[in-house]
């Protein structure tokens, strides 16, 4: 698994439950580190371990872990470079969730090896969308549905989502029902990130 799939697990511990519960849950893991390296990959089964130890830790489900994580990589301030790279795909939630189809490309761009994955959206009938997705770490859906949460919150949209289980391809489907788009107001948003004090 890549090492920025392990971090991102790592930070998301660090910052929400602090330092001594992922230091605890590297210890059980039998890590033998404290921090993993982000440019590195490492074996599955560690991230698996991690995950497993994680939600012990925490006394929750995997899926409920992984669903939080997702939450965080979208809403925490320490991770603002992927809710960035999200929101270029759209001005609303509705063509968000179409540029869901082509994020494996963008992401490509930033970080050819990283192991990204396979999301495709389809619109079912009006309101209702359905997001399969592909990916080598099992339940990377849940996450999918913590960050599908967070991003219609950024947007303001109100939606409603179902994890639906494994398909005998093995990939994860969400349905995604768009009650309504502008339901609360959005979190302000620039395409251009501003460095430094005014001009």
């Amino acid at each position: 698994m890549h090492g920025m799939i392990n971090r991102a697990i790592q930070c998301f511990m660090r910052d929400t439950y602090g330092v001594h519960v992922w230091e605890k849950v590297a210890q059980n893991a039998d890590l033998g580190f404290d921090n993993f390296e982000a440019m590195l990959s490492y074996p599955d089964q560690i991230t698996l371990d991690v995950l497993g130890r994680a939600a012990r830790q925490l006394h929750k489900p995997v899926e409920t872990f992984l669903e939080d994580l997702g939450t965080y990589l979208v809403s925490h301030p320490n991770v603002e470079a992927i809710r960035r790279l999200l929101r270029f795909g759209g001005e609303n939630f509705t063509e968000f969730l179409y540029s869901l189809n082509d994020l494996e490309g963008r992401a490509r761009l930033a970080l050819p090896d990283l192991d990204m994955p396979s999301l495709r959206v389809e619109h079912v009938e009006d309101g209702t969308f359905r997001l399969s997705c592909s990916s080598a770490m099992p339940g990377f859906g849940y996450a999918m549905v913590g960050v599908m949460r967070a991003m219609a919150d950024d947007y303001g949209a109100l939606v409603f989502l179902e994890h639906q289980g494994w398909m005998d391809s093995g990939e994860e489907v969400i349905t995604i029902n768009l009650l309504e788009t502008a339901y609360a107001e959005g979190r302000a948003f620039e395409l251009s990130e501003r460095i430094g004090g005014d001009v």
